[in-house]
């Protein structure tokens, strides 16, 4: 039995999703997490200290993955408007 087209293509972009949204998240993860760990210590609570890096680390990393993320943004693209073809001259 053949699986929704429209299912597959939903699943297969929010797996993308799922994909492309970790490595920054990550970097926030950690970047907050030393920032607490040092605002606890010296019971600093500046809030521009705990945002500063965290938007640092987020484009740091933006820049680092954009290629791998446009390229993979653009091959599931790729892969759905083919399948949008395939269907059309099933019918």
């Amino acid at each position: 039995m053949e699986s929704d087209p429209t299912a597959l293509a939903l699943r297969e972009a929010l797996w993308l999703a799922l994909h492309l949204a970790w490595p920054p998240l990550l970097a926030m993860l950690g970047i907050g997490l030393v920032v607490s760990v040092l605002q606890a210590m010296t019971q600093i609570q500046e809030q521009t200290l705990a945002f500063l890096p965290k938007l640092a680390a987020m484009a740091v990393v933006l820049m680092l993955l954009a290629p791998r993320m446009t390229l993979a943004v653009q091959g599931y693209a790729g892969q759905l408007f083919e399948r949008m073809v395939e269907l059309g001259t099933m019918r």
